[in-house]
């Protein structure tokens, strides 16, 4: 299988420590971060991804509005950039090195423009900060 994540959730997965919007979306991402620990493979898309499913059908729900495509045009543009070629909708492949490389990049700021007025700023910023200790995503060798 392949995992479907737009650009945005690149840089959220390597901070995702367990929390979230509800129970159900925690146990969902928990799932899709043991699936990437696992090896399985990525599917950049344009919209809502297998991460936003548990909040689709909340009146709520922000994974539609223009701001957070902004979000994914600012991840896509800061990552192709660190990564020296365009990031596109299609298939991804992220080595323990791409991993190290984006948390490195994610620590000193470098690619977190499209973080800027996230709710999780803080909580991001500070699991960075402790070099990514606590967070699912494991860690490069």
């Amino acid at each position: 299988m392949t995992i479907r994540l737009r650009a945005h959730h690149l840089l959220c997965m390597l901070t995702f420590a367990g929390k979230g919007y509800t129970p159900t979306f925690v146990e969902s991402y928990k799932a899709i971060v043991n699936r990437l620990n696992d090896g399985e493979t990525i599917k950049l898309v344009d919209g809502p991804d297998d991460i936003c499913v548990p909040m689709l059908n909340e009146p709520t729900c922000h994974c539609y509005n223009q701001s957070v495509r902004e979000r994914d045009r600012l991840a896509a543009r800061d990552i192709g950039l660190l990564f020296g070629k365009p990031l596109s909708v299609g298939p991804l492949r992220l080595s323990r090195e791409d991993i190290a490389k984006l948390r490195s990049a994610f620590q000193d700021g470098n690619i977190r423009q499209a973080c800027t007025g996230c709710e999780w700023y803080e909580l991001c910023t500070g699991i960075a900060q402790t070099d990514f200790r606590g967070c699912r995503l494991r860690s490069p060798l």
